[in-house]
């Protein structure tokens, strides 16, 4: 129900899908959603997941699961509880996710947070690098009301080149 509701404001609201995620020969994958800023991301990450048939899990923080209603919604539709405290574990409870599935993506957020940041987190990178994964970047571009996807690429192995080129 809540998927439609999304995809109806989204037609609604004149936006647009630039863009395809891969298809079935490309069975895993990372998808990177940027910019995160606002809490209108989600309502148009749900609809464009449902627009495109898509069964992408997506990361959040942990807090948003404690309270009961709301944790049940946001499994239902998906998510995966992150403790942000935690350092390197987390990156490899993914990778053994991911090895642990035939077909398998998840949306990751590397801001890791709404505000506005100069740095990325580095989770994302880590997570394809060490599962040999490809990244698929996706942004919103609230100025022309699109969301652009792009074709899944393999991190080169220099983090700090990669993340500056995919900002």
């Amino acid at each position: 129900m809540f998927g439609a509701i999304c995809v109806f404001f989204f037609k609604l609201m004149g936006w647009k899908i630039k863009g395809d995620f891969p298809g079935p020969e490309v069975p895993k994958y990372i998808i990177i959603a940027a910019p995160h800023t606002s809490y209108w991301d989600y309502p148009v990450g749900v609809a464009v997941r449902r627009m495109k048939k898509l069964e992408a899990k997506y990361l959040a923080k942990k807090e948003l699961f404690s309270f009961a209603p709301l944790g049940w919604f946001m499994e239902s539709m998906g998510g995966y509880p992150v403790d942000r405290g935690k350092k390197g574990s987390m990156t490899d409870a993914i990778v053994d996710l991911f090895n642990s599935k035939e077909r398998f993506a998840i949306t990751i957020t590397p801001e890791g947070t709404r505000s506005k940041v100069d740095k990325w987190k580095s989770g994302f990178y880590i997570i394809a690098q060490k599962a040999k994964l490809p990244i698929v970047k996706v942004a919103f571009d609230f100025a022309n009301k699109q969301v652009l996807i792009e074709a899944p690429e393999h991190v080169t192995g220099d983090m700090e080149a990669d993340i500056e080129r995919y900002k």
